[in-house]
């Protein structure tokens, strides 16, 4: 099942990447007779030109407006490779005049608990950051990736989803997987942590 923690006004920016998450969300939305406009961020590489021709087709296919935003300035010496993009997407997103919601879910804030855990001060990801909120957060991938398969929709894989060398990678395909073992209930001890912050919950389908 998916739900929208929040309430989800009616126009607002999907954070769009063309993976299954941001296609799950963008079509979930667009069902629910909200006005949506598309946002995809090219980082300049090859990998980023491919998948915006794919959010280019999906925009047409489902004609929904599409902005795309481009990198607008160099890696600062105190960040990572990993906090520039994210940095610098961000910069993107907050430009717009209308919120923004990006398709973060339940298996990010689980991977976000546990990294921010092992540096000492477990956190869950914030619901909202500025103009950009982000109302899955008690939704599984695996409810996104359902959705688009009942669906017929497609989307495209990140390549760099399976390089290890990042953290935040490794700690999803090597740590996670170890974690619900010894506790298969943590999906549902974060979920019920962002239930108590007392946000009303819709359950839309």
């Amino acid at each position: 099942m998916i739900r929208l923690l929040g309430k989800i006004p009616n126009q607002i920016v999907v954070a769009f990447s063309g993976g299954v998450d941001s296609v799950a969300a963008a079509s979930f939305l667009n069902c629910g007779k909200r006005r949506v406009t598309l946002a995809f961020f090219n980082h300049g590489t090859k990998t980023s030109d491919e998948a915006e021709n794919f959010c280019r087709a999906f925009s047409d296919k489902h004609c929904l407006p599409l902005v795309v935003g481009t990198v607008h300035r160099g890696r600062m010496s105190n960040e990572s490779h990993e906090e520039y993009w994210r940095n610098i997407r961000y910069d993107f997103l907050s430009s717009f005049d209308k919120p923004v919601v990006t398709a973060h879910h339940l298996d990010d804030a689980v991977e976000t608990w546990i990294f921010t855990s092992l540096h000492g001060i477990p956190r869950l990801i914030p619901y909202s950051r500025g103009i950009v909120i982000r109302p899955f957060l008690t939704t599984t991938k695996e409810s996104l990736t359902l959705w688009c398969e009942k669906n017929g929709l497609s989307w495209i894989e990140d390549k760099t989803n399976g390089d290890v060398k990042f953290a935040r990678n490794r700690i999803r395909h090597n740590i996670v997987p170890e974690a619900l073992v010894i506790n298969p209930g943590l999906r549902k001890m974060i979920s019920k942590k962002y239930r108590e912050i007392n946000l009303p919950l819709d359950s839309l389908c």
